[in-house]
């Protein structure tokens, strides 16, 4: 569990968060909505610790980031699975080169025992027999479950992604959201997901919070957002016809 504690942060004299308070639940995918400039990524950034918050408190399963002596928050960071978005695959390294990298960087596991572990991941995320090819012969579905094994190899308590289904097709975003949501209820991890795509809100959404303007103005889940009333969500979710109308549909068969 990860709790946000009156979050504020700023740029040059701008608030871009705005006192958020919310907790990312364990076992659940958490996700993070809003327009663009509506603060999401900075949330996603100053969690992981990228940008440091001007007040407030992040605590991970009881520990307060700010508090962590610098041994600590080294330990917390190997703790930690990032999905980031495009992949971020090392173009140089064959499918099972990139798995094991964090295995390497941060492990002292014997060779035998890293090569044991990312078949096991490799097996998990259904990429048999691409072990040994590179990334530039597979596809972007298939990048995508590279990077989610190399996020999960390590057995991280805390999974995030940032916009995991940028540039894939719907049926493969499916797959991929599909795939997260079975790895964070198998694995009980914190999952925090920052998504525009509202196939993922509707399918995966276990805990959603929508931002605006650097504020968190609505929370809830998918089931929840199907019904709300709330203005910024019915306009920012439900913004095409084809949404409104699944909307309306749902709303017919209470």
């Amino acid at each position: 569990m990860i709790e946000v504690k009156n979050i504020v942060k700023s740029f040059d004299g701008k608030e871009v968060l705005k006192g958020i308070t919310t907790t990312y639940e364990t076992g659940k995918t958490n996700l993070i909505i809003g327009q663009s400039g509506s603060g999401k990524t900075v949330m996603l950034k100053t969690l992981l610790g990228v940008h440091v918050p001007d007040s407030g408190q992040i605590i991970f399963d009881g520990r307060d980031f700010a508090a962590l002596t610098a041994d600590e928050r080294r330990d917390l960071r190997t703790e930690i699975g990032m999905v980031f978005q495009g992949s971020a695959l090392f173009d140089s390294m064959n499918v099972e080169e990139n798995i094991a990298f964090p295995l390497r960087m941060f492990t002292k596991k014997t060779n035998k025992e890293i090569k044991d572990r990312v078949q096991q991941v490799i097996e998990r995320v259904n990429l048999v027999d691409a072990n040994k090819k590179m990334p530039s012969e597979i596809s972007g579905g298939m990048q995508k479950r590279v990077a989610i094994a190399r996020a999960i190899v390590n057995n991280p308590k805390y999974l995030f992604c940032d916009e995991p289904n940028s540039g894939l097709d719907p049926k493969t975003a499916i797959v991929i959201d599909t795939l997260i949501q079975e790895i964070t209820h198998e694995y009980q991890m914190t999952t925090v997901i920052n998504t525009h795509d509202m196939n993922s809100v509707l399918e995966i959404g276990e805990n959603i919070v929508f931002l605006k303007n650097g504020k968190l103005v609505w929370s809830g889940n998918s089931e929840e957002i199907m019904k709300t009333n709330n203005e910024d969500i019915v306009d920012f979710v439900y913004s095409s016809e084809l949404l409104k109308e699944i909307r309306r549909f749902h709303n017919n068969q209470k």
